[in-house]
C-alpha cells in the first residue's frame, strides 16, 4: 500500500506537470517572461533532468540513469537557456521521457523503498525519501509553469 501510494504519487504529479506544460503554445515555449530566470522549455527539461538525478544520481543506482549525459548541461540545478550551447532537447522527447520516467523508477525500486541512500543534500535517507523529494521538486515547479503560462497570455 505504501509503495502505491509513493510511486503513484511521482506517476500523478508527473502526469499534472506534462497536463500543464502541454497548454503551453509552441511559440512561447522558449520565451521567458518578466521577472522569471527560465523558459517553460527548460521547467520541462528541468524536471525530468533532476528526477533522475535525485532518485538515481544520488544513490548507488547512478548506473541506471537513461537521459544522455548533456541533459545536466541543458536542464541541472543553476542551468538556463541564456547559457546552453546548442540545442536542447526536443520538446515532444523530453514529454514522451517525463511521461515513462515514473514506470522506469518503479520497475528499478518497487521493492527498494527502505533501503539506505548515500548522504545527500537533500537529507533523504531512503529511496522513499528520494522519491517523495522528487514529487516535492515537480510540485514546485507546477507552482513557476502555471504563473509562467499566466503571464505569457
Amino acid at each position: 500500500m505504501r509503495a502505491d501510494f509513493i510511486f503513484d504519487s511521482l506517476k500523478n504529479r508527473h502526469n499534472q506537470f506534462v497536463e500543464l506544460v502541454a497548454q503551453c503554445p509552441e511559440d512561447k515555449r522558449n520565451l521567458i517572461p518578466k521577472g522569471f530566470k527560465n523558459s517553460i522549455h527548460w521547467h520541462l527539461g528541468h524536471v525530468l533532468t533532476v528526477s533522475e538525478f535525485h532518485v538515481f544520481g544520488l544513490s548507488e543506482f547512478a548506473l541506471n540513469k537513461k537521459l544522455p549525459a548533456s541533459y545536466q548541461d541543458f536542464f541541472a540545478y543553476g542551468t538556463k537557456p541564456a547559457d546552453w550551447q546548442g540545442e536542447p532537447p526536443a520538446w515532444d522527447v523530453l514529454i514522451d521521457q517525463l511521461r515513462k520516467q515514473p514506470d522506469e523508477i518503479r520497475e528499478l525500486l518497487v521493492d527498494k523503498l527502505d533501503v539506505p541512500v548515500i548522504e545527500n543534500f537533500l537529507k533523504a535517507e531512503t529511496f522513499g525519501e528520494l522519491i517523495i523529494s522528487t514529487v516535492m521538486h515537480a510540485t514546485d515547479h507546477i507552482g513557476f509553469v502555471s504563473a509562467m503560462l499566466k503571464a505569457l497570455k
